[in-house]
Formats: C-alpha cells, sequence, structure tokens
C-alpha cells in the first residue's frame, strides 16, 4: 500500500469533505424538512423633539391603516418594526399559537407606554391589509402592542410604526407569540434600504468549503513538488527489533521527521529476533527490491537468512537490577551464574542472616537482551520457566522460581515489586526507578565512557538489519544514515550507547 502516505491521506480526505458538504447542503436544501418563521426588525428607534410654535398635527403618507397616532411630544420615541415571513413555508392565520389573546403577536417596550401604532403595507398584498383591519384590529394596551393573525406567503412582510412616551433600548424591544411548526426570532437590524444578498446561505456555506478544500489540495501539490533536504527521503518506514534500543530509536525518529518533511518513521519493536523474522516475512513477500523495513538487533542475527544485511549501529550497554529488599551491590560472574544455574537459591548463602528466596525474574526467548545476558555473562542458556506468575512454583522439581515477561518494563516493575527478585535490563531503562537497583559485576559499573576499557561484560553491539541493500535514494539507507552517522549520534549518546562511528566506536565496535 505504498500510496498511502500523508499527503495522499490529506488530499483524499480534502476531496471527500467538499464532496460530502456539497451532497450534504443540497439535501438539506432540497429535502430535509423545513420550519417556518417569522422574523422581525427594528429598523428605526430615534426621539421625537416638537417646536412650540409647531403644527400639533402628524400628517402621515401610507399604504394601510392609522390606528391612534398622537401629536408628538418632547421625550417621545418613534420605532419603527418589520415583521417578515423569511423563510419558503408559507404562514397562515391558522399557524399562531392557541392563547386566551385573540391577537396573534404581542409587542412590548420595556415600561414604555405605547401613544399610538401605524400599520404599513406594500402595495398588492391586499390580504395581509385585510388581516390587519380584520377583527380583532391592531391595537394597543398599555406599554403592548397587539397584532391580529396576519397570514404571510414567502417573503411578504409588514412593517409597524410605534410612538412611545419616551426612549427605549432596541435591546428591551420583545415580540412574544408562538408558532406552530415553526419559531419567531429577531433578525439582524437592518435599514429599509438594504438590498437581498446576491447569494443564498446555502451557495455561500458551499462556495466557502469548496475554495477551502481547493486551497488545501494546491498546497498539498505545491509541497509535493518541492524536494526534499540534502540527505533526506520522504515515505514511510518500520523499525522494528530491539527493544532495549528502542526509546533512542524512537527519539532519533522524531527528529528524523522534524529535518525531513514528508517522512514517517515507524517505531514498532517486539524483540530481537522476532523484529528478524518479521524483516525476513516481509522481503520474501516483495517480489522485488527491498522492503521499507530496518529490523534492530541486540548483537548478531541468528544463523540463517542470508538476505540479510547488516550495520553496526552502537555499542549497548546493559545491567542486571535487585530488589532494594537484597542489600548486595555487586556480583561476580561466578555468583551469577550460580543463581541462574539454581546453585544459590536464597540470598541467605550470598548475606548471611537474610531469608529470602531468590526469584529469577527473566524476558522471553525473543528478547535480545537475554540473549546477550545468556552470551556475555552466562555463558550458557538460562534454566527453563517455572512460574507464571513469578511467584508461584509451578515446577516442583525446579531449583529455583523462574519466569519470562515480555518487555523491560515488566521486568523492572516485577523486580521492584517482588522481594528477592533479580533481572536484567538496558542501562538508562531502570534509570528512576523506585524500588530496585543496578548491580556491579566483579566490581565493574556499565559507564559509557568506560565502554572498551573497564571490562565490563555486559554489553553487545547494536546491528541494523535490511533485506539486501536498501537504494541510496531510499527512506531506509537515508534514516541508517542519520541514525549511524549523522545527527542521530547525539541522540544515541544521551542514551547511554557508544555510536561505532565515532573514533572510539569504531575500535570497540571492530573488536566486537
Amino acid at each position: 500500500m505504498e500510496w498511502i502516505t500523508a499527503e495522499n491521506v490529506i488530499a483524499l480526505g480534502t476531496a471527500v469533505l467538499g464532496v460530502l458538504v456539497s451532497v450534504g447542503v443540497v439535501w438539506l436544501d432540497r429535502f430535509s424538512p423545513q420550519r417556518k418563521r417569522l422574523g422581525y426588525r427594528v429598523q428605526l428607534n430615534t426621539p421625537l423633539h416638537r417646536e412650540e410654535n409647531q403644527d400639533s398635527e402628524v400628517m402621515t403618507v401610507r399604504e394601510g391603516e392609522v390606528v391612534g397616532m398622537a401629536a408628538p411630544a418632547n421625550g417621545s420615541t418613534l420605532v419603527l418594526l418589520r415583521i417578515e415571513n423569511d423563510r419558503d413555508l408559507d404562514i397562515s392565520s391558522d399557524d399562531y399559537g392557541a392563547s386566551t389573546d385573540p391577537h396573534g403577536l404581542r409587542i412590548t417596550f420595556g415600561d414604555r407606554t405605547v401613544q399610538g401604532v401605524v400599520a404599513t403595507v406594500p402595495a398588492g398584498w391586499v390580504s395581509v391589509r385585510d388581516d390587519l383591519e380584520r377583527s380583532p384590529k391592531l391595537g394597543r394596551n398599555g406599554s403592548a402592542v397587539l397584532v391580529p393573525k396576519v397570514a404571510l406567503e414567502r417573503g411578504q412582510y409588514f412593517k409597524l410604526l410605534v410612538q412611545l412616551s419616551g426612549g427605549v433600548a432596541d435591546r428591551d424591544i420583545k415580540v412574544d407569540g408562538s408558532l406552530h411548526g415553526g419559531a419567531i426570532r429577531r433578525n439582524r437590524s437592518t435599514t429599509p434600504d438594504d438590498k437581498t444578498a446576491r447569494f443564498s446561505p446555502t451557495a455561500r456555506t458551499v462556495t466557502i468549503v469548496l475554495t477551502a478544500c481547493v486551497v488545501a489540495l494546491a498546497a498539498i501539490i505545491v509541497r509535493e513538488q518541492t524536494p526534499p533536504p540534502v540527505g533526506c527521503a520522504r515515505g514511510t518506514l518500520t523499525v522494528t527489533g530491539s527493544t532495549a534500543f528502542a526509546p533512542a530509536v524512537r527519539e532519533v525518529a522524531e527528529k528524523y521527521e522534524r529535518d525531513c518533511e514528508g517522512s514517517t518513521v515507524i517505531v514498532d519493536v517486539h524483540g530481537s529476533t522476532a523484529g528478524i523474522r518479521e524483516l525476513a516475512e516481509a522481503g520474501a513477500k516483495k517480489a522485488k527490491g527491498s522492503p521499507a523495513v530496518v529490523a534492530l538487533s541486540d548483537g548478531r542475527k541468528p544463523g540463517g537468512y542470508p538476505e540479510l544485511r547488516e550495520s553496526m549501529i552502537a555499542v549497548s550497554l546493559f545491567t542486571l537490577v535487585l530488589n532494594d529488599g537484597i542489600p548486595v551491590d555487586d556480583l561476580t560472574q561466578e555468583q551469577i551464574r550460580g543463581l541462574y544455574r539454581g546453585e544459590i537459591t536464597n540470598w541467605n548463602q550470598l548475606v548471611p542472616g537474610l531469608d529470602r528466596p531468590v526469584l529469577l525474574v527473566s524476558r522471553d526467548a525473543n528478547s535480545g537482551t537475554r540473549q546477550v545476558f545468556q552470551r556475555r555473562v552466562l555463558k550458557r542458556n538460562e534454566p527453563a520457566n517455572s512460574s507464571q506468575d513469578c511467584v508461584t512454583r509451578d515446577d516442583p522439581e525446579a531449583k529455583v522460581i523462574r519466569c519470562e515477561l515480555d518487555s523491560t518494563a515488566q521486568v523492572l516493575a516485577t523486580v521492584a515489586r517482588l522481594p528477592g527478585a533479580v533481572g536484567y535490563a538496558e542501562l538508562r531503562a531502570s534509570d528512576g526507578r523506585k524500588g530496585l537497583h543496578k548491580v556491579a559485576v566483579d566490581g565493574r559499573r556499565p559507564v559509557v565512557d568506560e565502554i572498551g576499557t573497564s571490562g565490563y561484560p555486559y554489553r553487545e553491539i547494536e546491528y541494523a538489519y535490511t533485506w539486501g541493500r536498501p537504494p541510496a535514494d531510499s527512506l531506509t539507507a537515508s534514516f541508517l544514515t542519520y541514525l549511524g552517522r549523522g545527527s542521530g549520534q547525539d541522540v544515541i549518546l544521551t542514551h547511554g550507547h557508544l555510536p561505532c562511528a565515532t573514533p572510539k566506536g569504531l575500535r570497540v565496535c571492530g573488536d566486537g
């Protein structure tokens, strides 16, 4: 599935989003159930002033009926309201909610008294005018304007010019009523000269979303045409194998992805031997060329697998760990072998007076950490597994309790939890762990600066394996160079490993 890249996934997702939005908006516009809506706007809210010598009568040019409009007095206010059907469905007089008040709407203006109200209707809308004149007619009651149940077809409206006893804020103007199958809602305040929008809300939504999709696709295409930095490669690479080396590799992978745009390095580790098998299976399935898989191994691969090509990356240090209940800070190799041969079954054989059975907490057979321990320290294989829970002896003939766990984290947690437990791990994995401590071997401690000079035995070369020789311009080749000889060296050092490409590392790795 080589087409599954970050760019392709984003491009496909953007295209699908554009199509879904277009289909969804058309469906909502054409097929979804619609609601009726009666809207209202405040188009004018202005105080009135009358000069002393001005005539006391108000002249009004109108279409519609004048109802009780008083002569303006100082402190009065004129409010112009537009009541409109702003949806596609017609509103009939029967759509207004049942109420003890026979009117359809009740409009209030805070504590201001309504001194008069005029209704105006555009020429030709006779039915709207008739509804306003039909009993119960448009009227006023204290601080309220009472509006009949006016039927409005799509786009129809009428206006109310209201004279109040004093000033009123727009927010204090309320329209009360109900509409079956719909709602009464305040619309944006506007002036009478506002023009109808050039595009409908549906058209605007589709235009905005599709424009965003086109811009996103164009950005992806432009980025795809930009060559990667020198030494970088695009694509997806899987790194598997050693769990001991995984923390360093994960950080290197993140750094590579930041430095090399368009690359994805997935670190998915299950043990050195399991990683070698996974690489071999991927290579066998690929008809031609080298799969984008790198397997890391603590030490050289097992016998066989002639197609695999190796590269030395770094020297890793490992350590034995003891539960803090065991006051032992140093073990000889012979004592360690005695523990794992079942000759030392209780810690009182090493610490007189300490009656504590020995518990061996080990890794599974796929673990490179275990293989290095057997090869470099024990000089033999560990004894058979005798416990599933690391506490109960399942094999009555076993000399000592020994269990196997899937990961370094599980080993460390179990050793810290069980008194008398001993295990092993990559050097930095045990840093900061409570309940356990590291153990020297023959008086020598695992120190990176002393690799190759102290004679500390529990160490091994980390190898990177590929299926044959990957192409020079591939992500596999680029990442291996970055890991072993490029910027990844600094990360490897901070994780307690010695890069083989350094002057000291060349000598140590060359000695094996």
